[in-house]
């Protein structure tokens, strides 16, 4: 997908979960560009619902921008159509702020999970061992399954049962960080074991 048609269809769908976040509060939005706000709103009087909601009464535009401004907020139009139209006063800041969390949250949820292969050898020295454990770790926690390959070479293969001790240490270490998906089999020369993401809660 060009780079062009990403960014729009990330800027559309930040868009789209503002309007949600608004409309959830009762602040009806007017178009794809989302709320007028400040000095974008051109009518000369407005009802004005203060940041508590509390109801301020009809004010000209510049007094409740005024009173906007003393606040440290925004004053948006949140029912165009009214008469007049009513705006209120709020931080819209913090609107798009959560907006965006809700953006990041959606998109992590649509994360392709992919499965990554780690290689062992059944006698495997610390360091080695430590570094493929740290880089399974870090699969896990980015929400990708990891394929744990052991690989016996010549008469490696009498002794299975280091493939079994190493899978159980790699379990062991894993801990809370994954579950197993698919317990040690032997598949021709290697023995494979499947770990997934830990589930949330």
């Amino acid at each position: 997908m060009p780079e062009s048609a990403s960014r729009k269809g990330a800027g559309t769908r930040f868009l789209g979960i503002l309007s949600t976040l608004l409309e959830d509060r009762g602040i009806a939005t007017t178009d794809n560009k989302g709320n007028r706000r400040n000095q974008d709103i051109r009518v000369p009087r407005v009802r004005v619902i203060g940041a508590d909601s509390e109801q301020l009464g009809i004010l000209t535009r510049d007094e409740a921008l005024a009173l906007a401004q003393e606040a440290g907020m925004d004053l948006v139009e949140i029912q165009p159509n009214g008469d007049p139209p009513v705006c209120r006063i709020m931080d819209y800041g913090k609107f798009k702020f959560e907006a965006q969390k809700k953006a990041q949250a959606a998109k992590k949820k649509q994360k392709q999970v992919e499965i990554k292969e780690v290689k062992f050898r059944p006698v495997t020295d610390v360091g080695d061992y430590q570094i493929k454990l740290r880089n399974m770790l870090r699969f896990l926690e980015e929400g990708d399954k990891v394929k744990v390959t052991i690989r016996f070479r010549g008469r490696e293969m009498s002794h299975q049962d280091l493939g079994q001790n190493l899978a159980k240490k790699i379990q062991e270490d894993v801990g809370d960080n994954g579950q197993v998906e698919s317990w040690p089999r032997l598949e021709g020369r290697q023995m494979v074991m499947m770990i997934g993401p830990k589930k949330k809660q």
